[in-house]
Order: structure tokens, then C-alpha cells, then sequence
């Protein structure tokens, strides 16, 4: 059974009266604040937490790097995937490119231009610090004419900037790397640095005895 109620006659309803707009502005601000500190709060954490990380990455790669024996003020590489942070020094320069480097001695004279031959010294290195190659193991300094595609992007870019006499480290970004695959010793989306020194820089011109023709660099 339902109960009913009835009104009394000439008895009308009225609505319930709202409450005064500042009612609700003033109970909807603290919800508001706390909503906002919890988030702060959690992004706090997130940020915490990722710093603690690649803390832990800087710490792991650098204590590889002495194993490996680098040379001092090597860079240290902070990497989470494909993303990597390079961890260098203010003494290092940037380039418009992407490209970092490092003069460990400066020589002197014209820097090299396209079309030059440059006779130079390098040891390469990978993330780790580990040697990935060096003229010196071969006995012999590596030579190559500028301008024909014969070197990694990155190093003839930093080569070209350097004085005969110059030693300089040269960080070279996967952008401006050199090619990948199995016929290589370079790893796809890896930072390689180079410790060169530009030995010589020649000029090269055009020579022809009858049917033959060959450039000769002096």
C-alpha cells in the first residue's frame, strides 16, 4: 500500500529557493584547488621519477666509458630507445646542423675546402667508448678529396672547419651519420665520435699524358 499525503485546500507549492550563486562559487573553489594540487603533485612524481631515471642511465653509461678507457672530457649519452641525450660539457660547440664538437688543439693555415685532399689521423668511438676504428691501428693516415662523398656527412663537416695541425673531437648525430646495415660497423640510430687530426691538406688538379687522364694531388 502506497501512502498518501494531501494539501490542504487553497494550499499551493512552492519551489525550493536556490541558492545564491556565490553559494556554489564558494563551495566549487576548494574542489578546484584540491583537483589542481593533485595534479601538481602527480606530475611532481612523473618528473621525480624520470630524472631518477636518467640519472641511473648517466650513471650505467659513464661507468661503461671508464672500462672502456676514454679520453678525458669524452660526452656521455643518455639513451631511453631511439631518444638520446647527449651529456657534454660547456666547452663543446653546436652547430646549425646538429653536429658537436670539441678543438683539442688548434692548428693553423687555410681550412680545407671541396676539392682538396685531406690527409688525416681518427679513432672512432661508439656511445659506449668503445673503439670502433682508427688510422693508427693501420699504420697509416687516411686520405680523401673533399667533395666526393667519401666520407660520413658529419665528419667531413666537422673536418672542414678545421686548420692543418688540428686536433678536434667531433660528435656526429645519427642524422649526419654515416650508412647502417650488416656490411658496416656503424649501428643504426647511434651517436659516433671522432678524435681527428688534420695532418695535410693538398691541392688536386687535373693531369693528361695522351689518352689518359688523371687527378693528381701535390
Amino acid at each position: 500500500m502506497v501512502a498518501l499525503s494531501f494539501l490542504p485546500s487553497g494550499a499551493t507549492i512552492l519551489p525550493p529557493s536556490p541558492l545564491p550563486r556565490r553559494n556554489f562559487l564558494a563551495l566549487g573553489c576548494p574542489l578546484l584547488v584540491a583537483i589542481g594540487s593533485a595534479g601538481n603533485a602527480a606530475q611532481a612524481v612523473i618528473k621525480s621519477k624520470a630524472a631518477a631515471q636518467e640519472e641511473k642511465l648517466l650513471e650505467s653509461n659513464q661507468r661503461i666509458q671508464q672500462l672502456n678507457g676514454v679520453p678525458p672530457d669524452f660526452p656521455s649519452f643518455v639513451r631511453q630507445g631511439f631518444k638520446v641525450k647527449v651529456v657534454a660539457s660547456p666547452k663543446y660547440v653546436t652547430t646549425s646542423t646538429g653536429l658537436i664538437y670539441l678543438d683539442l688543439e688548434q692548428g693553423s693555415g687555410d681550412c680545407p675546402s671541396d676539392g682538396q685532399q685531406v690527409i688525416f689521423n681518427y679513432i672512432g668511438y661508439n656511445e659506449a667508448g668503445r673503439r670502433i676504428d682508427s688510422s693508427y691501428q693501420k699504420g697509416q693516415p687516411s686520405k680523401t678529396r673533399l667533395g666526393d662523398g667519401g666520407l660520413v656527412p658529419g665528419f667531413e663537416e666537422g673536418i672542414k672547419s678545421m686548420r692543418p695541425g688540428g686536433k678536434r673531437r667531433i660528435v656526429v648525430p645519427p642524422e649526419l651519420g654515416p650508412p647502417v646495415g650488416p656490411s658496416t660497423f656503424f649501428s643504426s640510430k647511434q651517436f659516433e665520435i671522432f678524435d681527428v687530426e688534420l695532418v695535410q691538406v693538398k691541392d688536386c688538379v687535373r693531369k693528361t699524358v695522351g689518352f689518359f687522364s688523371a687527378l693528381s694531388c701535390d
